[in-house]
């Protein structure tokens, strides 16, 4: 079933590898349409561009997004917004990436964290196993599934989120955005240095 879904990611994802086309520009702003954790009264905004097959956005999401969560998120400070930038191999990140747009509300983030924790399994189980616990913790049947993934709007929603991510000159994942601005230390000690000045303003 995945293999019918996102034709129309083809141009999106082909415009990835070309050159930046404004590398310090910020990212869109966030619409109903984002996937967000936290409030939407928080004085910071940290958007992340990641792939569901890439290792360092899985390590990412393992050690840095729990304490990234306890020490700003769940206090209201931070809002944290997660969009695909599909990475090699690019038809199974994007594909993975769907089911997880086709989640049941609620269940974006917990289909999101099956996928990386499988991703690790990927070279000797296959694809099988790891689109099977995606799609178990998506809150959607199979066949409630197989049919989001044909609907023109799948598509269209991930080819905004990489048109956005190339527009903002992102060349790699885990990207992540600061209230608009690009941050190159992605770990915990990083990203604090970016937000805890803007909350003392």
């Amino acid at each position: 079933m995945m293999k019918r879904a996102l034709t129309g990611l083809s141009v999106a994802l082909a415009l990835v590898a070309a050159p930046a086309l404004a590398a310090d520009a910020p990212p869109p702003p966030v619409t109903a349409a984002d996937h967000v954790l936290g409030q939407s009264t928080a004085k910071v905004t940290v958007i992340e561009y990641a792939s569901l097959t890439c290792s360092h956005c899985a390590d990412w999401h393992d050690e840095v997004l729990p304490a990234l969560k306890t020490r700003y998120i769940d206090r209201g400070e931070v809002r944290f917004v997660y969009r695909t930038l599909p990475t090699p191999p690019v038809n199974v990140a994007q594909a993975a990436a769907a089911v997880a747009q086709c989640a049941a509300p609620g269940k974006f983030f917990a289909t999101i964290d099956a996928f990386f924790a499988a991703q690790s399994a990927l070279p000797t189980t296959g694809t099988g196993p790891y689109f099977e616990r995606g799609v178990a913790a998506s809150g959607r049947t199979r066949d409630e599934i197989s049919a989001c993934l044909n609907e023109p709007a799948t598509a269209a929603a991930l080819e905004a989120q990489v048109n956005g991510a190339v527009a903002a000159g992102v060349d790699g994942t885990p990207a992540l955005f600061v209230n608009g601005r690009r941050v190159t230390d992605v770990s915990f000690a990083g990203l604090s240095a970016a937000i805890d000045p803007l909350l003392r303003r």
